[in-house]
């Protein structure tokens, strides 16, 4: 059984803080310059942040790219209004899944801290008669990088809000996205201000920070549009490349974790196979 990647596909969140100094007349003006600038973008930021966390829920189409060549796509349901918890599909074949379901496609939820997965029952062994398989995320991320990323910190609402402390901010443009007009805005953060997330993402223990590489850094950009709302995400975290395209916000159906009793839970064979 391939648990390698199982369990990876999560949106992850970026921030950072800008700063500015200068010396002299002419540097002062720049400096002025660049904080009214940087103030602009901000302020349009913290717009579209606070439209994202009211709206409470949008269908995504998000493309993970671990740096193996074959991204995995997924469409579905996400939602951040009473915690982080999405409902989507994605390609078996992609996200190395094929001897867990003769679907082409499986369906994935993430519901109160824990990964479900969509599979065939199996004649023997834990999942026989299952045919759902669960995964904590503690064991993609380590006991501390999960409850660092509880609630709704790995949701995209959690992402917007990290804008607000974004150091490298650039505004780069009007550009057309999935038909919509948009503003193209990027953002990094370091390391030092990376605070809860390096726990998740920059510990190579983890099954995400080896995904990640262990990322020193978070590159995010962001598409938004007339309404204030996010229409493209997208963020950089080492070797792991996530985009999301939000097609519509709000009024999503809400997402329920499947029963016990068809449920198989393979957190701790994950955790083994991981060495944790």
């Amino acid at each position: 059984m391939k648990l390698r990647h199982t369990a990876a596909w999560v949106g992850f969140t970026a921030a950072a803080l800008v700063a500015t100094s200068a010396c002299g007349a002419e540097s002062v003006k720049q400096t002025a310059d660049a904080i009214d600038k940087t103030d602009t973008i901000m302020a349009a930021l913290t717009r579209a942040t606070d439209r994202t966390e009211e709206v409470g829920s949008a269908e995504v189409k998000m493309t993970t790219d671990l740096g193996t060549g074959t991204p995995i796509a997924m469409d579905g349901t996400y939602s951040w209004g009473d915690g982080f918890a999405y409902d989507v599909e994605m390609d078996t074949k992609a996200a190395q899944m094929e001897t867990l379901t003769d679907d082409p496609s499986i369906r994935m939820l993430f519901v109160d801290g824990a990964y479900y997965y969509d599979v065939d029952p199996q004649p023997s062994g834990p999942l026989e008669g299952k045919d759902w398989m669960k995964i904590d995320s503690s064991a993609v991320f380590g006991e501390s990088g999960s409850q660092a990323l509880s609630g709704s910190n790995g949701s995209p609402s959690a992402s917007m809000k990290g804008l607000k402390y974004a150091k490298d901010v650039e505004n780069l443009g009007k550009e057309t996205v999935n038909g919509k007009s948009t503003t193209h805005y990027r953002a990094v953060i370091g390391q030092e201000q990376m605070g809860k997330f390096a726990e998740a993402l920059g510990d190579e223990s983890t099954l995400a920070g080896s995904m990640t590489g262990g990322a020193t850094s978070i590159s995010m950009e962001v598409w938004v549009g007339a309404d204030d709302l996010p229409v493209r995400l997208k963020q950089k975290m080492g070797a792991m490349k996530v985009t999301m395209d939000f097609e519509k916000f709000g009024r999503t159906a809400e997402v329920k974790a499947p029963p016990a009793s068809r449920t198989a839970d393979m957190t701790e064979t994950l955790k083994e196979s991981q060495g944790q």
